[in-house]
């Protein structure tokens, strides 16, 4: 997802309320700068500058990317003076310049990229206690906007340099020391049914983007969706099914780029040895675990296996009105509203990988549907298309110029994405070839 600074168009609607926020917002900027700075720590200097994959920017031009973007929106758009000369902001202009470009630029150094951005979180510290009201009623500042979408921008990077360094092979990436993998619980095999009815859509979040907005109702039919994601023995069996070598099962564009790129397996997986599947995590091989959901398949990927399995993908008013349950009331998250913790979903990025089905008890819908929340983001059937009543704010390119059927929508976020950056309203979207997103899916069915 590009995010780039453009004109304001429409505020966002929320519930009237202006809870305190300045220190929220502080935590959640301070948290975020200091998970990018761990992420990257002790990487040699060509190792951050050199582009790893056409798909994804060299390391150090995010740094500067998400500092020359808070400088944009947290000082210069709210009265403080710049810190650059606005025409460094082309440089780091997501929009202007293509993943598979930037290594082209005159990009900052690393040692002068992060002081570049602890320069500027210094200002905002300064200017935000300073000259910033809690109680500002501006659109930008209402409920301190404009300051949760810096530090979920800032998160979505860091999964944006997971990312990257999954892909990156002339070094391995060494992993930290990663919590011990919790004994799951057992899950249903059999699909939930979900009663059908009016679903309230949407969110009402202070930080939600212009694409969660309006909170609005839609008739959903009564389904079946599955009691938690595809795991990778079941994917497994589709693929010793000879599911890559049958076209029946393939969207004809998706068939053609199996064909294309001749794609046997998800991205990441390595071939049997002695008759058990092995695969790459951050240059490390192991086996692969069995009932860890399947990450690192595309949408075609997900759509050829639910028709395999004489299913489908769910659209994302199926997926929203699973997460917010047989509720008037539009919940945070699956669980009601309380924080995301440990208990109830891998997120934040500290396991490296997802974890077992069955994993998170406290975070089971009210109708017993498991890891909606983290683990893999979740393809959906939609297209990435705007709400009724949709409007562009504060600027058209982080959602607007993407509407279309170019891209499908994934929901739920993924191990590597904040809690902050993840609710059941949240959509994010890709095109659906690609594979090195930390994205999975779960299936449906009629009811």
């Amino acid at each position: 997802m590009s995010r780039t600074m453009g004109r304001s168009t429409t505020a966002p609607t929320g519930d009237g309320t202006r809870p305190a926020w300045k220190a929220r917002a502080w935590a959640q900027l301070e948290a975020a700068r200091a998970r990018v700075l761990r992420m990257l720590a002790g990487l040699p200097e060509r190792v951050l500058m050199n582009q790893h994959s056409p798909l994804m920017s060299p390391l150090i031009w995010d740094v500067a990317h998400v500092a020359n973007y808070e400088e944009q929106w947290l000082l210069r758009a709210l009265g403080a003076p710049a810190l650059t000369d606005p025409a460094f902001d082309t440089i780091y202009d997501a929009f202007r310049h293509p993943r598979s470009t930037r290594s082209t630029l005159p990009l900052l150094p690393p040692e002068s990229a992060f002081a570049y951005a602890a320069r500027v979180r210094e200002a905002v510290r300064a200017h935000l206690s300073e000259h910033v009201p809690e109680d500002g009623d501006t659109p930008l500042l209402a409920g301190g906007y404009v300051f949760g979408m810096v530090a979920q921008h800032e998160q979505q990077h860091a999964e944006t340099l997971a990312a990257t360094l999954q892909l990156m092979t002339e070094v391995e990436y060494r992993l930290p020391p990663v919590p011990a993998r919790p004994a799951p619980a057992p899950v249903s095999r059999h699909p939930v049914l979900i009663s059908g009815g009016v679903a309230r859509l949407g969110s009402t979040h202070p930080w939600a983007f212009d694409n969660e907005r309006p909170v609005h109702t839609r008739e959903v039919r009564p389904f079946l969706l599955d009691a938690h994601p595809v795991t990778n023995g079941e994917y497994q069996a589709f693929i010793e099914d000879g599911g890559y070598a049958e076209p029946r099962w393939w969207h004809p564009k998706g068939w053609d780029f199996v064909r294309a790129e001749a794609l046997a397996h998800p991205q990441f997986w390595l071939p049997q040895q002695a008759g058990r599947w092995l695969r790459r995590r951050f240059g490390q091989v192991e086996p692969l675990p069995p009932d860890d959901p399947v990450q690192h398949v595309c949408w075609y990927e997900a759509d050829a296996y639910a028709r395999w399995a004489g299913k489908r993908l769910p659209t994302e008013s199926e997926w929203e009105r699973a997460a917010h349950g047989a509720c008037d009331v539009a919940r945070e998250h699956p669980w009601g509203d309380a924080p995301p913790t440990a208990a109830h979903a891998n997120l934040g990025g500290d396991t490296w990988g997802p974890l077992p089905v069955g994993s998170h008890p406290e975070g089971v819908s009210a109708e017993g549907v498991w890891g909606l929340l983290g683990d893999v983001w979740e393809w959906t059937a939609s297209d990435f298309q705007p709400y009724a009543g949709f409007g562009a704010f504060p600027y058209r390119e982080y959602s607007e110029v993407f509407f279309g059927e170019d891209y499908k929508v994934l929901r739920g976020g993924a191990w590597a994405s904040a809690p902050v950056a993840v609710r059941n309203g949240f959509r994010n979207w890709d095109y659906p070839i690609r594979r090195q997103i930390f994205a999975g899916f779960r299936c449906a069915s009629e009811a």
